[in-house]
């Protein structure tokens, strides 16, 4: 016990020293999202792109469950991934299908709103049992409305949620996660558990309205620019 401990003070005290805030997590995130739809929309043959791409949710979620924990105001913050996500599919369903509506498949924003609302369940149900029907109904909404990385996705929120105050289990439950989603490029995810666990507890800078702005905005421009290659060609 006595070294766990001692194992466990020596890590935070690396977390303190060159640990990561909230902010500077989002910031990684947002790199490799963006490196991940550049793949996806201007340079398919990219897989690598795709691969780097696949740290983003995983980080996003643990965000989410951060900020859940938090918030002063859940109910702006639930209206606000509401509006985003809705602002958002538009240019999501350009980017993806180069169709203006899709019921096919919706936003990553979707299925962070739904994560956020199954959390707030979770810590108003009372034992295990109920906490896990929270779960597993937030799960099927996903699957019903077809938004990103569905059942699954929701899914991660919960391990990082249930898991924050045994985060050593995190990097066993995440990478599980990552093998089990069914496709290989998703394996590359297993490395986000390397920012996260240098996670320092800290917020850091606000990023105010830039990153839920930043999602539409860098999907519109990629389709812009992927719709002008083709007028080029």
């Amino acid at each position: 016990m006595k070294v766990a401990e001692q194992r466990t003070t020596e890590w935070q005290d690396i977390q303190q020293k060159i640990g990561l805030s909230s902010f500077a997590l989002k910031m990684i995130a947002i790199l490799t999202m963006t490196i991940d739809h550049m793949g996806f929309i201007l340079f398919p043959q990219a897989f690598w792109m795709r691969g780097i791409g696949r740290l983003a949710f995983p980080i996003f979620c643990f965000t989410l469950t951060e900020g859940f924990s938090h918030t002063h105001d859940l109910k702006r913050y639930i209206q606000r991934m509401l509006v985003v996500g809705l602002l958002s599919e538009i240019p999501f369903n350009l980017a993806e299908s180069g169709q203006i509506f899709s019921i096919e498949h919706q936003n990553v924003f979707f299925t962070l709103l739904i994560g956020l609302i199954m959390l707030h369940y979770c810590v108003k149900a009372s034992g295990n049992a109920m906490k896990a029907e929270v779960v597993i109904v937030a799960m099927f909404a996903a699957e019903f409305l077809h938004t990103d990385y569905g059942a699954w996705g929701v899914l991660l929120i919960a391990i990082f949620w249930f898991t924050r105050e045994y985060k050593w289990y995190q990097p066993v439950l995440v990478g599980g996660w990552n093998f089990l989603f069914g496709i290989p490029i998703q394996y590359a995810g297993i490395f986000a558990i390397l920012p996260i666990a240098l996670y320092n507890g800290k917020k850091g800078r606000s990023t105010g309205y830039f990153f839920y702005l930043y999602y539409p905005v860098h999907l519109l421009i990629l389709y812009g620019i992927s719709q002008m290659i083709v007028i080029g060609r």
